[in-house]
């Protein structure tokens, strides 16, 4: 979901605020833009890792 509000050009505020937890402590609230933009970066080293092999 993150991936899809990123290609929309919406700012990471906005997608964090889109966003909702389901699993843990904090299950129902919305992560951090922080979070977020970790979460964005892993994903894309994981992406060009594979597309270099």
């Amino acid at each position: 979901m993150a991936l899809l509000l990123r290609e929309q050009k919406l700012s990471l505020r906005d997608i964090a605020l889109r966003l909702v937890i389901t699993k843990g402590k904090k299950k129902g609230q919305h992560p951090s833009p922080a979070t977020v933009l970790r979460l964005l970066r892993e994903h894309d080293e994981s992406a060009a890792s594979t597309r270099q092999l």
